[in-house]
């Protein structure tokens, strides 16, 4: 399924963001807001912005969202690190 958001032209305007660059900025932050709000995941998330792991890292921190990282997560991390040697 694909979805089409209509942004009319004077909304478009008052974001004071260059048409050119329009859509991929909104897509971005459309992407870490749903990161924030916890519905996607950050590899979801990364896809729809178009960003590297890192590039969306560091854009997480200049938005002060906290990563969802949990202990489960340091023990995979772990884990992999610990079979990888």
């Amino acid at each position: 399924m694909t979805v089409t958001l209509n942004i009319p032209d004077e909304i478009l305007e008052t974001i004071k963001i260059p048409k050119r660059q329009a859509e991929k900025e909104l897509l971005k932050e459309m992407a870490f807001l749903l990161y924030s709000r916890g519905f996607a995941s950050m590899g979801i998330a990364r896809k729809l912005a178009g960003l590297t792991k890192w590039e969306f890292i560091e854009g997480l921190a200049e938005r002060e969202i906290e990563r969802h990282y949990y202990e489960k997560d340091l023990e995979e991390d772990i884990n992999y690190a610990k079979s990888r040697q």
